[in-house]
């Protein structure tokens, strides 16, 4: 018999942001002078996440050295790094009361360890203050980095290693021509093979076929990633990739079931899921 992956309902569904929990969040986060991957990227879930106490943090500032044809995220060549940006984010997870946070980055490849140092650093102040707290990093694939970049993040140990594959992996090279496939493919089984559990993500609506789209799933598999989400691309700016298609509910579905068949262990599939949107549901918190 198959292995069955938890089935998480597509609950997702826009919301206008506001209501004194958005505020109490937009306050926190003025205030500790923080930045969001929620706000960055354009996510469609802003107003719910917000609503519900939550965000997920993005560090080393606002500016990605990589240049994405789908991402809604600034690129360029970013300022140095704040040293004091760890702490205030672990001040602002014990602020908000969090009992799971989702930690990111822009890529820094201009960084000697891809700013692998920031991800331990900031993990390590959270256990500090809010030792009841668990952790999912949702780093970059580290390619250009020292070869230790890696081992230090999770040598912070993680609750949930999280590296989103992004697009199908006939696209890659069309869509993400800085980053390289089969390294994205080798975070995910380092975090397996390091007894992590590998999450990982991608989007489709970018003119894969069916067959791109499972292919993805068993190079996902096959590396031992475990958590995974499938969402529909959204057009975030005029100058972004165009969409190709939608893909219906229907079609999110058998995603689903693909997956669970494959044996991941859980897997939302729905066209607002995104990669850290109700990440503890995914974790089985």
């Amino acid at each position: 018999m198959a292995k069955v992956a938890r089935s998480i309902p597509d609950s997702c569904s826009f919301s206008i942001p506001g209501g004194p929990e958005y505020t109490r969040i937009k306050s926190i986060l003025a205030r500790e002078k923080l930045r969001t991957v929620c706000i960055e990227a354009r996510c469609p879930n802003i107003g719910d996440c917000m609503c519900r106490g939550t965000a997920t943090f993005l560090l080393m500032g606002p500016v990605c050295t990589r240049n994405c044809r789908y991402c809604a995220v600034e690129h360029g060549a970013p300022g140095a790094p704040d040293p004091g940006e760890p702490r205030r984010v672990a001040r602002a997870v014990g602020q908000m009361g969090l009992d799971y946070a989702v930690i990111t980055s822009v890529t820094r490849d201009d960084l000697p360890d891809g700013g692998a140092g920031i991800f331990a650093e900031t993990v390590r102040l959270i256990r500090e203050i809010s030792p009841g707290c668990r952790v999912e990093l949702l780093v970059p694939d580290f390619l250009h980095a020292d070869n230790g970049a890696l081992a230090r993040v999770l040598g912070s140990r993680p609750d949930v290693l999280n590296h989103n594959i992004e697009v199908a992996g006939s696209l890659f090279e069309k869509l993400r021509p800085m980053g390289d496939y089969r390294r994205s493919l080798e975070v995910l089984r380092s975090a397996a093979e390091a007894g992590y559990p590998a999450k990982s993500g991608f989007m489709v609506g970018f003119g894969e076929s069916e067959r791109d789209v499972y292919e993805t799933m068993r190079d996902l598999r096959d590396a031992g990633c475990s958590l995974l989400t499938v969402g529909q691309y959204l057009r975030s700016s005029r100058e972004g990739f165009p969409v190709h298609r939608y893909y219906e509910p229907a079609e999110f579905e058998e995603i689903r079931k693909a997956a669970a068949h494959m044996g991941f262990a859980a897997a939302r599939c729905g066209a607002m899921v995104r990669s850290s949107y109700h990440a503890e549901e995914l974790a089985g918190c």
